[in-house]
C-alpha cells in the first residue's frame, strides 16, 4: 500500500511538472552576442563563465561550451553569499571529481574574490610558462567574462577594477554590448552581454532562471512563478518560509501552491477591497526577496540533479 501511495505522489509531481507553463526568453541582441563571443576568442587567453551558486545546473549555458571549444574556461559560483553554503561545497566537490576547477565567490561584499586572479594564472600555467621563455611576461592576459543574465557580471568587473567601469542594475538586458575593462595586475576583461540558449529544453530550468532574474519578469506570469517557489520553499526550507513570511509548517500543511502564495500576501497584510488578496503583488515581495537574499541562503539544485548526460564536464 506504501508503494503504491509514493508511486502515486511521484505520479502527480510528474503530472505537475508536465503541466508547467515553458518559459522562453532569447531577444535579438543574444543572438548577436553569440556571434561576437565568436569572433572574440582569438583575442583572448581564457573565459570566466560565472554561475549562479543557487542554480548552478540551470544557470550554464550548454551555447557557452560549444563556443568556447578547447580555450581555457575557468568556473565561477557567483553570489555563493545567498545561495545554502554546504550544498555550494557539495556542487564545488561534485566538480572537482570531475577534474574541473571552481571558484564560489560573493562579487557584492567583494568575498573569495581575491582567489580569482590566482585560479586564472594557475589555469594558464603552460601558457604564461611559453610567453616567459619567448620574453612576452608583459602580454597582458586576456580574460571573456560570459554567464547567465543578471548573474553578476558588470558587478564583478567592477569589484576587481576596484571602481564602477561597468553599468550595473539589478535586471537581465543591462549589459548590451561588449566592454574591455584594463586592471592594474597586467589583465585585460571583455565583458559580454549576458546570454541564455534559444530554448530549455528542461523546463524547470526556466522556471529557475526566472526566479533568479536571468528572465524578464514580463515574458512570464509572476504569480505562477511565485507560487512554485513558495513551494519548493515549503519542501526544502520551512523554516525560513517560517521566519520570513511568518507561515509556519501547520499553517501550510495541505495548501495548494496559489493559496500558499495568498497566506504570504495575507501575513504581510497586501490586502484590497472587499477583503482579497492581492496576490500580484504578494508574488513581486517573493521573488524580489528570494533574489535579494533577505529570505535566507537557498539552494535550489543539489549536485545529484546533474549527470554526464546532461553536463559535458570537461570542454
Amino acid at each position: 500500500m506504501q508503494k503504491e501511495q509514493m508511486q502515486d505522489s511521484m505520479q502527480d509531481e510528474q503530472d505537475y511538472l508536465t503541466q508547467t507553463p515553458s518559459i522562453q526568453w532569447f531577444p535579438g541582441h543574444m543572438a548577436k552576442t553569440r556571434r561576437v563571443m565568436k569572433e572574440s576568442l582569438g583575442l583572448i587567453d581564457i573565459v570566466v563563465e560565472l554561475r549562479d551558486a543557487r542554480i548552478p545546473k540551470s544557470s550554464r549555458n550548454p551555447e557557452i561550451e560549444k563556443i568556447v571549444g578547447d580555450k581555457p574556461r575557468l568556473v565561477v559560483f557567483n553570489k555563493a553569499d545567498i545561495a545554502d553554503p554546504v550544498v555550494t561545497k557539495q556542487w564545488q566537490e561534485y566538480y572537482k571529481s570531475h577534474g574541473v576547477k571552481t571558484l564560489a565567490l560573493d562579487c557584492r561584499s567583494g568575498r573569495g574574490l581575491k582567489e580569482l586572479v590566482p585560479a586564472v594564472r594557475e589555469t594558464l600555467a603552460d601558457l604564461l610558462e611559453k610567453r616567459k621563455a619567448k620574453g612576452m611576461e608583459s602580454r597582458p592576459i586576456r580574460m571573456m567574462i560570459v554567464g547567465v543574465p543578471n548573474v553578476g557580471k558588470s558587478s564583478l568587473i567592477n569589484r576587481l577594477a576596484g571602481g564602477k567601469k561597468v553599468k550595473v542594475e539589478d535586471r537581465p538586458g543591462v549589459t548590451r554590448g561588449k566592454q574591455w575593462v584594463r586592471l592594474e595586475n597586467g589583465i585585460e576583461l571583455l565583458d559580454m552581454p549576458g546570454v541564455l540558449w534559444p530554448k530549455f529544453d528542461d523546463k524547470q530550468v526556466g522556471e529557475r532562471l526566472a526566479y533568479t532574474g536571468a528572465i524578464k519578469d514580463d515574458v512570464y506570469d509572476l504569480e505562477w512563478v511565485a507560487m512554485r517557489f513558495l513551494d519548493l520553499l515549503r519542501q526544502r526550507y520551512p523554516k525560513l518560509l517560517e521566519e520570513r513570511f511568518k507561515v509556519s509548517p501547520q499553517d501550510s500543511e495541505g495548501l495548494e501552491p496559489f493559496d500558499l502564495l495568498e497566506l504570504v500576501g495575507k501575513k504581510r497584510g497586501m490586502m484590497m477591497s472587499g477583503g482579497v488578496v492581492n496576490t500580484e503583488r504578494a508574488a513581486i515581495t517573493v521573488l524580489d526577496e528570494f533574489r535579494s537574499g533577505k529570505i535566507g541562503r537557498i539552494s535550489l539544485e543539489r549536485p545529484h540533479t546533474a549527470t554526464t548526460q546532461t553536463e559535458n564536464l570537461d570542454q
